[in-house]
């Protein structure tokens, strides 16, 4: 994937290259009432993202390798997919190589079989799933008509909506049958349009975010259309084009990113961009326009771009080269091991990247990139449509019109099937759709060139009932680096498109009996140890490859594997024969109607890019595209004609190729692929071989089908985890009441007008902030913030904290209620929960509906958890095991060996900031892990914020009656107690980890001390102190008060800027943005030494200290080169001084990603953390109110003074390099000692890439 240096941290939208994991872990989801649960429109991003990172300052602190990732927005059509979407470190983030796709998804089972899903600061290692599940977003049509490849012909026209009273839906069966075949409507605003050339263009207007847009570029060519020898050369041109653009570059100064990939099919070039140029009332869509033209279709390869680029590209290859990248990659090839689908991974071949010139380049160009052969998507806030019909055909409407003689591709480009005819596009486009504009038979005469007529051949075998002997064997991918046990059973199906009212039925139905099994696997074995690490069902479309395919997922220790599969089977089996129970079907149609309700509600706050991928995804896969409220209205009308028996008869036909495994008459698996390690470590024993063979693996597949079964018995459901008569005797008991926040004050509640921010302080110590927002219609979140984290964990009890908030996760329990009945009642209420410990605090989340007393549920299950949790001694067996698996794992991946090393080397050896060792983990006990987390569970430890659609009324209610009633002691009332952060002296800065790996690959990473966001170090320095020297003022800090007086004359001036308690937030926020782009424009653009390039700040709250972290992936013989080279970016800033041009980039990059964010509800969580903990006394309101203020008013001195308060001298600067290869090592990387304390190898979280299972945006 190509960035350009010029759009700085750029959100690439559909990038296969992950960033690295969110170093907070895998948050547990306590009770996650809508996994598995289908979406059927574009919905806002949920709470559970990971929003802790703070480039505009203000939010909480992030661990030291840490990504800080965007909110992850949910894109969601009739089949739920989800797109994670990440800030990309830089620019241009490409993602055209990679193997991840993302589809639209049936799937279940995202966590592990407990009712808590951890999200604590050191993550467990994720399973190794499909790639299938990382690829690039799906963009070819694939389906019935054409299933090899991107479908040229629009979706047939749409009727107008149906009219139906859906309260009175009884038919008699020619007008139910006459219903379901009638066709779904059609997106009403949603404009089609095709110009002379032949280009497609699609606009949809949409006001979030306000006076910006997404343009996006398809060009319908991809890897699948390369020959032998072009292996990898789509993506090239992806870059080559993409970083090449003159006129690209020209909008760097207006606010725009833009970003680039490619896929099987498909290579998309798109930009984010502002309606207006700032201080003018210039369009910029004609200039966008443009530059997508030059991108597309008019590029230079200039040589010296071209060798640019292959560098890059080829630093990319081995940066994604990780062991989850090979496993990814062996699965796709044996699911498609009949097609070339298992030959053209978009990255391409080392050997033929060397060789191509600019001649073989530009001839693949003139073959595929041309409007005929494109789509044009626009998105955004555009009202005027005429208008911008107008600047489509001004700019593009001549492209390829010019006399050009062009060579037909050749046959022996496709092979003998190559005579596949695509669909003509029918007059119209898309029949009965008022907003379609086609060209006349006229204006058609006149393109000279069409849209290719013919594909490379993409065959599949389906997985159809056929002969046991057509059953493929079990395949084995055996490698050093895998730690865990892990099998994939695929099945393959044409993809189904969803154009009636039937199919959305069908897939309603599909959605229900998912959603049983993934509650019943991820609860059944809850009051033991399971065999398994996680189970995952999936049944996804994907239009990149071209068929619908079922996924069943395996984790495990490789001790276990057997049982794993037996139970794995064994419930696939249980659900296929007896079905779904008559309770299961009444509520998970209650909750998928419910929640589609709450997204259709919320129809004019989802995002331009979320409508974009949303459409896009369904515009690929040939399904109808409705709004929200369409698809809401649709899924009600069919819901009153589902019965129990259709939903068990649609799920077992997804299920049969498990259940019925090795049966004549069941579908034939389309892979079966286990991928294991090849030694394990056995307690008292060590290391041993790990042996596997294919019979073995269809034994434990056949022993499950084996075991007896029974039907599922029906549970009963809490409707209230507190009844009234309980809470009244709470209430006489406690008597919950608001206090003074401020004793001397004397005053109860505090409202401010201008951020609608209420700050209160409950009787019991309690602090609350809230916010009523009805920009997200009747939904809510609520984040509660508990001080001390790992941090307050003593030297007697590393681990205790991470763990017991694991233990607690694991166990769901609450109160005289089992598991099972509090996540049905989540389910029932439509209420996410989640669980984290961080280094500084433990916090709880939750997302709820303010439908059906939503919000009065979810606040009655905060309040158990704090009053009535249970631990359980199995539950914390299973954390303790979790994370012993983990740090095992840790000197399997380069990313987390390298890391680790350097954290270790940093900070001492301090075990909180990293896993902690088997020696610890075996010093905890239940109740000492319990003490751990439990003390800190103090009234005045404790803060929560709620933003939502409530009145002040109905949200002081709830916060009396549950959080009011919570007891006021448990533990110390003292303050957290820390023991001290010590980095080390400086004799062993520089650090080197080897791991043995078939394969080359390095990395690298840079750190060093930073203050915290308040301007407090490790030292125990002021800086506020420090600064008022230099500043123009007296030193005092200015209120809130004051800043507005001037914010009504003008802006901040200097002198109280660099008074506001947020100065150093701020700064360094706009520090951070500039070295970024300066990282890439030096090391990655100029000197062509890396692929990836990122600085990274973390900055804490509430402790005195922070830290930066550049890191690099390179090849072994160039990485102490690119480590050389970033530490002269990141000390030349006084050489090389800061310009205004990039000041003020980076300026915009962080407003602008303030301003998308700023409607969303857990944005504002982030924005509310901390605001009132007596352990961040510089937090006040006016680090809200000021922070658009502040940004604007931060001059290039500022941000010097926040820059010298890196230390980034030699006896302060630390660094490791991390080299993987077969050669030998000089003992650079120890194995792991069990019995070293913290001084050796504690598991760090890698700021490096090591979950990628996608190549990293291009930039």
């Amino acid at each position: 994937m190509a960035t350009s240096t010029s759009l700085v941290a750029s959100v690439p939208q559909v990038r296969p290259c992950l960033p690295p994991r969110d170093a907070g872990g895998q948050r547990a989801r306590l009770y996650p009432s809508l996994v598995g649960l289908p979406r059927f429109s574009p919905r806002c991003q949920s709470v559970s993202s990971s929003k802790r990172w703070l480039s505009d300052s203000v939010r909480g602190g992030s661990s030291f390798l840490r990504k800080k990732s965007d909110a992850r927005r949910r894109n969601a059509f009739l089949l739920g997919g989800q797109v994670a979407k990440f800030r990309a470190p830089e620019l241009h983030n490409c993602i055209s190589c990679s193997l991840s796709r993302r589809r639209s998804q049936l799937s279940i089972g995202r966590s592990a079989p407990r009712a808590f899903v951890d999200k604590s600061s050191s993550y467990l290692s994720m399973s190794h799933r499909a790639l299938r599940k990382y690829v690039t977003r799906p963009r070819a049509t694939v389906g019935p008509e054409e299933p090899h490849a991107a479908s040229t012909a629009w979706p047939d026209g749409v009727l107008e909506k149906q009219e139906l009273d859906v309260d009175n839906f009884e038919f008699d069966r020619a007008e139910l049958e006459g219903f379901l075949n009638s066709k779904l409507p059609s997106h009403p605003k949603l404009y089609r349009g095709q110009l002379k050339n032949g280009l497609r263009y699609l606009i949809l207007p949409n006001k979030v975010p306000p006076s910006r847009f997404e343009a996006h570029m398809e060009v319908h060519v991809g890897s699948i259309d390369e020959e032998d020898d072009e292996q990898g050369i789509a993506h090239m041109i992806e870059h080559v084009a993409f970083l090449g653009s003159k006129k690209r570059e020209k909008l760097l100064g207006t606010g725009a990113r833009s970003n680039a990939y490619t896929d099987f099919h498909h290579t998309v070039f798109h930009i984010h961009s502002p309606v207006s140029a700032k201080d003018s009332e210039e369009d910029l869509l004609p200039s966008v326009l443009d530059a997508l033209n030059e991108i597309a279709f008019h590029p230079k390869f200039l040589a010296s771009r071209v060798e640019k680029e292959r560098r890059a590209i080829l630093s990319e290859l081995q940066m994604m080269n990780t062991i989850e990248y090979r496993v990814d990659c062996q699965l796709l090839q044996h699911l498609h091991s009949e097609n070339k689908l298992s030959r053209r991974f978009p990255i391409g071949l080392e050997e033929q990247i060397k060789k191509w010139d600019a001649d073989k380049i530009r001839k693949f160009h003139e073959r595929w990139y041309f409007p005929a052969n494109a789509t044009l998507y626009i998105v955004g806030d555009i009202d005027n449509i005429p208008k911008t019909v107008s600047q489509i055909e001004s700019v593009l409407g001549q492209t390829g019109l010019e006399n050009e003689s062009v060579s037909p591709p050749t046959p022996s480009a496709f092979g003998a099937m190559a005579s596949f005819l695509v669909p003509k596009l029918p007059a119209g486009l898309s029949g009965s759709s008022s907003h379609d504009k086609s060209n006349s038979p006229d204006q058609a005469k006149v393109v000279k060139r069409e849209r290719h007529a013919v594909r490379p051949p993409v065959t599949h075998n389906w997985s159809i009932p056929g002969n046991i002997s057509d059953m493929k064997a079990p395949q084995i991918f055996q490698h050093e680096l895998l730690q865990n046990f892990s099998i994939n059973m695929f099945c393959k199906i044409p993809v189904s498109k969803v154009r009636t009212y039937s199919d959305l039925r069908n897939v309603l139905m599909k959605r229900i009996f998912l959603s049983a099994l993934h509650f019943r696997i991820n609860t059944r074995y809850k009051s033991s140890n399971p065999p398994f690490t996680s189970v995952e069902l999936d049944h996804s479309d994907s239009g990149r490859e071209g068929c619908t395919v079922t996924t069943l997922t395996v984790t495990a220790e490789p001790k276990n594997w057997q049982s794993a599969i037996r139970v794995a089977v064994q419930e696939v089996r249980r659900l296929k024969e007896f079905g779904v129970t008559k309770g299961e079907l009444s509520r998970y149609m209650d909750a998928l109607l419910k929640d589609s309700e709450q997204l259709a509600a919320m129809i004019d706050n989802v995002s331009s890019v979320d409508n974009l991928d949303f459409i896009m995804e369904s515009d690929a896969l040939g399904h109808t595209i409705m709004d929200q409220m369409q698809g809401h209205e649709s899924l009600v009308a069919v819901a009153g004609t589902v019965t129990l028996e259709e939903v068990n008869a649609a799920g077992a036909k997804v299920l049969e190729y498990i259940a019925d495994f090795g049966k004549p008459g069941a579908p034939t698996a389309a892979a079966i692929v286990a991928c294991v390690p090849t030694k394990v470590h056995i307690d008292e024993v060590g290391e041993t071989e790990f042996k596997l063979s294919p019979s073995e693996i269809v034994d434990a597949i056949k022993t499950g089908l084996e075991q007896p079964i029974e039907a599922e018995p029906e549970l009963e459901v809490p409707k209230e985890l507190i009844s009234s008569l309980e809470l009244q005797e709470l209430k006489l008991q406690r008597s919950p009441s608001f206090v003074p926040l401020h004793p001397e004050a004397g005053i109860s509640k505090i409202h401010d007008e201008e951020t609608g921010i209420t700050q209160l302080r409950l009787s019991n110590g309690i602090r609350i902030n809230y916010r009523v927002s009805q920009t997200e219609s009747r939904g809510g979140v609520m984040r509660l913030i508990v001080g001390g984290g790992r941090a307050a964990e003593t030297s007697e009890s590393r681990g205790a904290v991470i763990v017991g908030v694991r233990t607690l996760s694991e166990g769901g329990r609450v109160g005289n209620f089992s598991r099972e009945q509090v996540e049905l009642f989540c389910v029932n209420h439509l209420i996410n929960c989640s669980l984290e410990s961080t280094e500084e605090v433990i916090a709880m989340e939750f997302r709820f509906t303010l439908r059906d007393d939503g919000m009065r549920a979810a606040f009655q299950l905060l309040h158990m958890v704090l009053e009535h949790s249970v631990w359980l001694e199995d539950a914390f067996d299973r954390a303790r095991q979790l994370y012993l698996s983990y740090y095992r794992s840790i000197p399997k991946s380069l990313e987390r060996s390298t890391a680790h090393k350097l954290m270790l080397t940093m900070l001492n050896g301090d075990e909180r900031f990293v896993e902690p060792t088997p020696m610890s983990l075996q010093n905890l006990s239940l109740q000492s892990v319990k003490d751990a987390v439990m003390n800190q569970f103090v009234g005045d430890n404790m803060e929560v914020s709620i933003v939502g659609d409530f009145t002040e009324e109905e949200i002081e209610s709830c916060i009396l009656d549950y959080l009011g009633t919570v007891g006021s002691t448990r533990g110390s009332t003292t303050a957290t107690q820390y023991e001290p952060v010590l980095f080390r002296p400086s004799s062993l800065q520089s650090q080197q980890v080897f791991l043995k790996d078939t394969d080359e690959r390095a990395c690298a990473y840079i750190a060093g001390p930073a203050p915290n966001r308040w301007g407090f170090t490790y030292e125990g320095e002021d800086l506020f102190e420090s600064i008022s020297e230099i500043s123009l003022s007296d030193g005092a800090q200015s209120t809130s008060e004051e800043l507005n007086v001037e914010k009504n004359v003008g802006t901040i001036s200097q002198t109280k800027l660099r008074s506001h308690p947020l100065f150093f937030g701020i700064t360094m926020g706009l520090l951070a943005e500039i070295i970024n782009s300066r990282l890439f424009t030096t090391v990655r653009d100029s000197l062509g030494l890396t692929y990836d390039v990122s600085f990274e700040l973390n900055l804490f709250d509430r402790l005195n200290l922070g830290w930066y972290v550049i890191s690099v992936t390179s090849t072994p013989s160039k990485v102490h080169k690119a480590l050389d080279a970033c530490k002269s970016v990141l000390r030349g800033l006084h050489s090389n001084k800061i310009a205004p041009r990039e000041l003020d980039r980076a300026r915009r990059t962080l407003l602008m990603r303030h301003e998308a964010e700023i409607k969303s509800n857990a944005y504002w969580l982030g924005l509310l953390a901390h605001l009132q903990a007596s352990s961040v006394p510089r937090k006040d309101i006016s680090c809200i109110k000021d922070l658009t203020a502040l940004y604007e008013a931060a001059t290039i001195e500022d941000v010097y003074l926040a820059y010298d308060q890196l230390k980034i001298d030699d006896n302060s600067l630390y660094s490791c390099v991390g080299v993987a290869g077969t050669q030998d090592g000089d003992e650079l990387g120890a194995s792991l000692d069990e019995g070293e304390s913290g001084e050796e190898f504690q598991g760090v979280i890698p700021t490096g890439r090591g979950l990628s299972t996608m190549t990293r945006p291009t930039t």
